[in-house]
């Protein structure tokens, strides 16, 4: 179905409305039975006072078709019908007259316009929209142990592939004694485990470095919690038998495109180390949050990988490969890793473990607030090792210990929340420093990096105390 903008407009003096049979006559041929009848979609509708124009949002197969359903207008005034698009689908495309972008692979693929459009209505922020990359807003992080699937911050490199689960197929490989080649019914069978795990991605906070680096502008939104299900991942290697010469294991995606210099189509692969991947909580995650993985996160199959950036966690799962040497593709050896100089040599290392980081998710710099009580709470996390301490200085003044909100949780983020009191009026600001139990804590200052990676600088919220806010 393709969108037009319908205008419609006549002479005062043939106002169709101005008698009542033909206005109702009008009235019953824009009703929904009767549209249907005709094959068309009115999106809406909207007359201008005093102008005698009539405007309509149609979907229909071609223009012909709605010229047609049109008729009676066209009988009492001019007609004029616009090939239209929407705001999602001129963003995706990269302008108001580019086209759609050409989906590289042979892949069956989510629509952009539609994946876009999901993703405002259920309240991400939206940073691009083809591929789509969006993340959670902060009131949305406020109060669950899990992020609902809808608000659960997306991370794309490519277009979002739609998997028929009645011919999708796990094909393990490589190092094995015995290949594999598993449907969704296969690994239904097999022992699972249920794990509440903190994805985060390693570019969250990159906006907040100085100076600017090149890559998506994450804010503090581009993580999320949720409760994943499926099998352990040493359970598959197990029933492959990893031959001695096994190094790494690699996960390829079924998402694929052109990648700067790179030649040809590339999926999107990552490699764990032979022992990170026989870890027993690895997971092939075919549930999340207790239903089937939505589309956008990977659909019908996708890595979990605990306390790891969620590159890790590779989405759209179409094989596993066992290899007997280091991986060196495009998303392991050109992007997501730290790059440093240091005595005037350049160090790299990889983007593995979550670093520690609190967030605050409550107040908000745009709330009103009165002086007297205030409760600051949030969230902190930290891949090396569960939360020890998250502590908050208000106005610069001294570190206070928060209390810790429930158990110590090893792969997944801990609420906490202090109660202080604020008696004066102005501008106050607050600062939340968390540290994990291994000792980690989090900078002053961002690390700055090239690639814009691994950014746990302390949090500082500025507040308004009895003052109104200013819209900015």
């Amino acid at each position: 179905m393709a969108l037009f903008v319908v205008r419609h407009q006549h002479d005062a003096e043939r106002c169709p409305a101005g008698n009542p049979e033909t206005g109702a006559m009008l009235l019953n041929h824009l009703s929904r039975p009767n549209v249907s009848r005709h094959g068309v979609l009115i999106q809406g509708e909207a007359v201008v006072r005093d102008e005698h124009t009539l405007f309509l949002i149609v979907e229909a197969g071609d223009e012909g078709q709605v010229r047609e359903f049109m008729q009676p207008f066209a009988m009492a005034g001019s007609l004029d019908v616009y090939p239209a698009s929407t705001c999602a689908r001129v963003v995706a495309s990269g302008g108001c007259g580019a086209p759609m972008p050409v989906i590289e692979s042979g892949v069956d693929a989510v629509d952009p316009e539609e994946a876009c459009q999901r993703a405002i209505e259920s309240g991400l922020v939206v940073h691009r929209a083809h591929p789509l990359n969006c993340e959670t807003s902060i009131p949305a992080l406020i109060g669950g142990v899990v992020m609902p699937n809808a608000h659960f911050y997306v991370r794309n490199h490519f277009q979002i592939p739609r998997l028929d689960p009645a011919t999708w197929r796990l094909e393990v490989g490589g190092l094995v004694e015995r290949p594999l080649s598993l449907g969704l019914r296969d690994l239904h069978t097999m022992r699972s485990q249920t794990l509440v795990v903190t994805l985060e991605c390693a570019g969250n906070g990159r906006a907040r470095l100085s100076p600017p680096v090149e890559g998506e502008k994450w804010d503090l939104g581009a993580v999320s919690t949720a409760e994943w299900t499926g099998v352990p991942l040493v359970e598959v290697l197990d029933r492959a038998g990893v031959k001695p010469g096994g190094r790494e294991v690699v996960f390829r995606g079924a998402d694929s495109g052109s990648v700067g210099e790179r030649s040809g189509t590339i999926h999107f692969e990552r490699s764990l180390g032979l022992a990170d991947a026989q870890d027993s909580e690895v997971l092939l995650a075919y549930a999340m949050n207790g239903e089937p993985l939505p589309v956008q996160h990977g659909y019908p199959l996708r890595v979990i990988v605990p306390r790891w950036y969620a590159v890790s966690s590779v989405k759209w799962l179409s094989g596993i490969e066992v290899i007997g040497e280091s991986f060196a593709g495009h998303y392991q050896s050109d992007a997501y890793f730290f790059e440093y100089e240091r005595d005037g040599q350049v160090v790299r290392e990889p983007a593995t473990l979550q670093r520690v980081r609190a967030l605050i998710t409550e107040p908000r710099a745009a709330d009103s607030l009165e002086p007297g009580d205030l409760a600051i709470r949030g969230v902190a996390w930290s891949g090396a090792s569960p939360i020890a301490r998250v502590e908050v200085s208000v106005d610069g003044g001294p570190w206070q210990e928060s209390r810790l909100v429930g158990d110590r949780n090893r792969h997944s983020w801990q609420w906490w929340e202090l109660i202080t009191r604020i008696e004066r009026a102005g501008t106050t600001t607050v600062r939340a420093r968390a540290t994990d139990l291994a000792g980690r804590t989090q900078p002053d200052e961002p690390p700055w990096n090239r690639l814009g990676y691994g950014n746990n600088a302390i949090q500082e919220l500025t507040l308004r105390i009895g003052q109104p806010v200013t819209a900015r």
